[in-house]
């Protein structure tokens, strides 16, 4: 049993993703071909924004939102401590601070009632991960933004097609971000990532950045990268829309029919709140502790369920970060990672594969 099954993906979708590349091997546009801009278009339609801006990776796509906000070294950006190292990274490559405040037990999402006292007269922008596919409370955190004139990035690599509130993750603040890493709920057979904002000025900046600074061709406005989302990628997300919907609602579907059968077994389920849905870029569970995730994990896998971690370790209990490590304690975060497990998820998971998982993971339960 895969834990993401990609081939079953790709065995539906065949014949439009082999049309697609083969339509940018014909015309040879490989950089920056008009699959790039078609792709863009459609992303931001269906977003709900002014301007999507494809990029390389999901973690371009926060380091050219930063970027563009002009952080500076000696900045501090808010964001959550358990997360993957890609959010804290960008914000140290630019030599700016990361802030961590903790994670609300039960959604793992950053808890906003902890923000407003991280800030300082340095806090230039908050960035919040919507975790596991699950937005994070955006109209809080948009809100204390607001009151002290700052930047909100989404870091939506997990939730690209959940909704909050009745609109859009990556639509929600100054920055919406996602990737395209082939896991991811709408992927690609590489990497890539997109940029969402209403704002037409930060567009422009990213658009520049990406392409090393350029205003035009061999114009360098401002300090850049490489940051160009390859045209073959844009072709395969592109053929991978057509039926993005439908695995959006298996994603749900699946994900509730999990939910349903973990209510059963003595695990801790997250929570989805009830003013917006999650598309379970991973279905992760709680067990009790290090100790027991040990056991079930390998039981799970003696019986061939496949796992994963999404998080073993905190960021601020990570070497290369610990010297950001805040004066305040972040037991939620610290727990989290102690706790969490995840089990196979993706949209042509079938009943049969899904019931052999939780029979297995009961039988592991049991025999702890």
């Amino acid at each position: 049993m895969p834990f993401i099954d990609l081939q079953a993906q790709y065995q539906a979708i065949k014949a439009s993703v082999d049309a697609r590349i083969q339509r940018v091997l014909d015309h040879g546009q490989y950089i920056m071909g008009p699959e790039v801009r078609e792709l863009e278009a459609a992303l931001a339609a269906r977003v709900g924004v002014a301007h999507c801006v494809t990029v390389s990776s999901g973690t371009e796509a926060l380091l050219i939102a930063l970027m563009s906000l002009d952080i500076k070294p000696g900045d501090e950006v808010i964001t959550t401590p358990f997360t993957f190292a890609a959010t804290a990274e960008v914000i140290v490559l630019l030599g700016a601070v990361p802030v961590f405040v903790d994670i609300q037990p039960d959604s793992c999402n950053i808890d906003p009632a902890l923000i407003e006292v991280a800030i300082t007269p340095r806090t230039r922008a908050i960035m919040p991960v919507s975790l596991y596919g699950q937005v994070a409370d955006m109209n809080e955190i948009n809100a204390i933004a607001t009151r002290h004139g700052l930047a909100v990035i989404e870091d939506a690599a997990q939730s690209f097609g959940a909704t909050y509130r009745g609109r859009q993750s990556c639509g929600l603040s100054t920055w919406g971000a996602t990737s395209f890493f082939p896991s991811k709920p709408l992927g690609c057979y590489g990497d890539g990532g997109a940029m969402f904002t209403d704002d037409a000025g930060l567009a422009q900046a990213a658009r520049e950045i990406r392409v090393h600074g350029q205003s035009q061709r061999y114009t360098h406005t401002r300090v850049g990268l490489g940051g160009r989302m390859d045209t073959l990628q844009c072709a395969v997300v592109l053929a991978k829309l057509e039926r993005f919907d439908w695995e959006l609602e298996q994603r749900r579907l699946i994900g509730q029919r999990y939910q349903q059968a973990l209510a059963e077994l003595p695990v801790q389920r997250l929570a989805v709140r009830e003013d917006r849905d999650c598309v379970w870029a991973q279905f992760t569970l709680l067990l009790s502790g290090a100790e027991q995730r040990q056991q079930v994990q390998a039981s799970l896998t003696a019986q061939g369920v496949p796992t994963a971690i999404h998080y073993p370790r905190p960021m601020h209990q990570q070497p290369a970060y610990q010297s950001f490590a805040p004066a305040w304690p972040l037991p939620h975060a610290e727990a989290a990672a102690q706790r969490v497990l995840s089990l196979p998820m993706s949209a042509d998971l079938s009943p049969a594969q899904q019931d052999a998982v939780v029979d297995a993971l009961r039988h592991a339960l049991a025999a702890g």
